[in-house]
């Protein structure tokens, strides 16, 4: 992965079905239930960012696309253990609030994403797994969700210390929102993921975590033999490994158990290009293994540059609008 934080992840900082409630820590919040389930399927649901540029409007993409679910970025600190978006806007009551009712609003709904590569981490500012877990359950209140990706990156996924924290917390979570859906996002190279990545998965495994999608970004290589769908296929199946290692799965629950969010277009990586055909590999990929998830970075990026277009804001390849978003959609678990 590259030093410099590259766009997937600088964006941040560029700008239940029953009544049962139960205590997350004596004095933390308390789960909610749930919305019922929307249309479509939440193992497609590509990233839009709604902190910076010029992002398309929800609501415009599902009726452009077919789509029903998004995953929206990005949750931070507010410098405590506290999460707000971007590290700064308030959960409720604001513009991201308005987006998600609008999606809800027309037979959708959302996963929200907490971390990114830049910014506070709340696995670093909470202290303990049980504050962290607090920190996530305001978010899971905040919106009734049903699922929540933690993307672990930079200094959050290379502390060990922090990747107990984070496993620890998603149990207390998971126990205490029974039927939740959650995804742990991280880097990867070709052959699956590196050591801290295999860390990661060994604590969840041993922490007893019932994680229902280890999920790798294959881009940033630095380097990859073959088309990017082979090299992501290469990828999965190094993730897979390790999952089924780790969890003692067999072959078919351990498939079920990972998950792919690529980047569509040119990567942060000079010469590196994800075509609508590596999307199209992925896309088999997923349908042969019945994979967790099948998403990407990003909706906000799934469209022709124009003159000057930012690579936060554009593919950087010839494409038709909604292109790569129109692949993904086809993906139905």
């Amino acid at each position: 992965m590259h030093v410099a934080a590259p766009r997937r992840r600088a964006a941040a900082v560029a700008a239940g079905l029953g009544c049962l409630v139960l205590p997350l820590v004596a004095s933390g919040p308390k789960a909610v239930a749930s919305p019922p389930l929307a249309a479509g399927t939440m193992a497609a649901a590509p990233y839009e960012y709604l902190g910076w540029g010029n992002p398309q409007n929800p609501t415009d993409v599902m009726a452009a696309t077919g789509v029903k679910w998004f995953t929206l970025a990005f949750v931070l600190s507010d410098g405590g253990c506290n999460p707000k978006w971007d590290g700064s806007r308030a959960l409720t009551g604001g513009s991201d609030q308005s987006a998600i009712n609008a999606i809800r609003g027309a037979g959708g709904d959302v996963v929200v994403s907490v971390g990114g590569w830049s910014g506070n981490k709340l696995g670093e500012k909470c202290s303990s797994a049980s504050a962290l877990a607090g920190a996530y359950q305001k978010v899971i209140n905040a919106y009734h969700l049903k699922a929540l990706d933690i993307d672990i990156e930079n200094t959050e996924f290379s502390n060990a210390t922090v990747r107990k924290r984070v496993v620890d917390a998603l149990k207390i979570v998971k126990t205490n929102n029974p039927g939740i859906v959650t995804y742990v996002t991280m880097g990867t190279t070709p052959g699956g993921p590196d050591a801290n990545g295999k860390d990661l998965i060994k604590k969840g495994a041993a922490a007893g975590l019932a994680n229902d999608g280890w999920v790798i970004m294959p881009f940033d290589f630095g380097g990859h033999s073959g088309s990017m769908g082979s090299a992501t296929v290469s990828a999965l199946e190094g993730l897979k490994s390790a999952v089924k290692s780790a969890y003692g799965y067999g072959d078919d629950t351990a498939y079920r158990h990972i998950g792919v969010s690529s980047m569509n277009g040119r990567t942060d990586e000079a010469g590196e290009t994800v075509t609508t055909g590596d999307f199209q590999t992925i896309l088999g990929y997923a349908k042969q293994h019945h994979i967790a998830r099948y998403s990407f970075w990003s909706v906000n990026r799934d469209r022709q540059c124009g003159s000057g277009g930012s690579g936060d804001a554009c593919s950087g390849v010839s494409q038709a609008p909604y292109a790569f978003t129109k692949i993904v959609v086809q993906y139905t678990g």
